[in-house]
């Protein structure tokens, strides 16, 4: 990790946890731009792949960059979920869902304390 987190942040990007639904300021975040790894600062999703999941998390149908979303099968709460984090760092960022729109048919669900938005 590269950046001074909060308690919340660390226990997301480190331990793995998760925020609460609908307490991220980020879900109703509608201008233009780029989020970002709280973490390291790599470009993660832009404002162009979100949408309103209703699920209570920011949600994205695909990443900035492919290669910078790593992935990992995860049974925490008793059934298989994809999780996924930053492949420059390592932070756990949420999981992905294949129940997502088109064109990809993903739902990246990202706790929204481990990204910093930068409007454009």
């Amino acid at each position: 990790m590269t950046k001074k987190l909060s308690k919340e942040q660390q226990k997301i990007a480190l331990e793995g946890a998760t925020e609460r639904p609908f307490s991220s300021p980020l879900n109703y975040e509608k201008r233009a731009g780029i989020y970002y790894c709280a973490s390291c600062h790599t470009e993660l999703f832009s404002s162009d792949a979100k949408y309103d999941s209703g699920s209570g998390w920011p949600s994205f149908f695909k990443p900035a960059k492919k290669e910078i979303i790593g992935t990992s099968t995860d049974y925490d709460i008793g059934y298989e979920r994809v999780e996924v984090h930053c492949n420059n760092c390592g932070a756990h960022l949420g999981h992905v869902f294949e129940d997502g729109p088109k064109p990809t048919g993903l739902r990246y669900c990202i706790n929204g304390a481990v990204l910093d938005f930068k409007p454009d």
